[in-house]
């Protein structure tokens, strides 16, 4: 058990290839500040960035939690999409910090699942949440992440995964069908290649492509802009279609996990085309998991709807960093 303390005021910060966040917030279990949003682009690193945002904080942080995109080596991360090396100890000297702590961004949605707020989730489905057992997030993006959360003798662990760049095939006669026309990343159909944001996009350009259709060229926001425009139109159909493979894939990791405890969507892409998922469909792909459906069946989903959720899970740790199994000593800043 670590006696590692995040003095408060603590800011929060969730960094990505295209965007960085940073909330502040003054005391243990209480609110998030207004949010700090900046281009990661326009700023050589953290430090530069955490100086840009602490004018526009309620006061000068005395410590920091930070997510990013990209592996952690101790007490550094390398963004994936884009040229940063966070370096916590860098970062608490120049900023006269006295501590801090880094995490992958999806180790860090692991860690916040204890923390939502239950109206900061959708249901996916009749289930409740609140079953104890392995827990399963999630979520589409630039790429995809995947991550599992176990609780040990009151700790919770985070399990990381790669999951994103397993094989991913077709199941259904309309899968079969788009299958050959599907853009390959790195050679592959890899579930991040189908299920990320560009994922999104790839599936509608091979479904019209099975149609007869050229390929239409569209980006992801293009999609989603046309099928709102037209939800009986092409571009709707390939939504739907998109979600169908969410599913069966959450479903996947739910019985990978054993995820008793529950399925947790999160990411970029799945809020903002809510409008297209058929809840009855999804927990159908999702249970589809003959023998072992009985097992899908009793796993509880979920959409998280909340974009603050992982800096409010963030600041739970610095609230009561003991309930956390994290190896503090080899990755604390100061």
């Amino acid at each position: 058990m670590s006696d590692v303390a995040f003095p408060f005021p603590l800011v929060v910060c969730d960094t990505g290839g295209t965007n960085v966040r940073f909330s502040l917030v003054s005391e243990p279990g209480g609110a998030l500040g207004p949010a700090v949003h900046l281009i990661t682009d326009d700023y050589r690193g953290l430090p530069e960035a955490l100086e840009a945002a602490a004018p526009k904080l309620a006061a000068r942080p005395r410590s920091m939690i930070a997510c990013g995109a990209g592996p952690v080596a101790g007490r550094t991360l390398k963004l994936t999409n884009a040229p940063w090396v966070m370096d916590g100890p860098e970062t608490a000297r120049r900023a006269g910090l006295a501590q801090g702590l880094l995490l992958n961004d999806f180790e860090a949605q692991a860690l916040m699942l204890p923390a939502i707020p239950q109206d900061w989730s959708r249901p996916i489905g009749p289930l409740a949440f609140g079953s104890r057992g392995p827990q399963v997030i999630l979520g589409p993006g630039t790429g995809l992440g995947v991550a599992g959360l176990i609780e040990i003798e009151g700790r919770h662990t985070p399990v990381s995964s790669e999951a994103c760049h397993i094989d991913f095939g077709p199941v259904s006669p309309e899968e079969f069908a788009l299958w050959p026309h599907l853009e390959r990343a790195h050679g592959r159909v890899t579930s991040e290649s189908v299920i990320s944001g560009e994922g999104l996009a790839r599936v509608h350009r091979a479904r019209m492509m099975t149609l007869g259709f050229p390929d239409p060229h569209l980006e992801p926001p293009a999609v989603t802009t046309a099928a709102l425009a037209d939800r009986a139109g092409e571009a709707a159909a390939s939504l739907r279609l998109y979600w169908s493979i969410v599913a069966r894939f959450a479903g996947d990791m739910a019985v990978t996990f054993v995820a008793t405890g529950g399925v947790t969507l999160s990411g970029g892409v799945l809020p903002r085309v809510v409008d297209f998922l058929d809840e009855q469909a999804f927990r159908r792909a999702f249970e589809d998991k003959a023998p072992v459906d009985a097992l899908a069946r009793r796993i509880p989903t979920r959409l998280v709807i909340q974009s603050d959720a992982v800096l409010v899970g963030m600041a739970a740790i610095a609230a009561t960093p003991e309930r956390y199994a994290i190896d503090y000593s080899s990755r604390k800043w100061v």
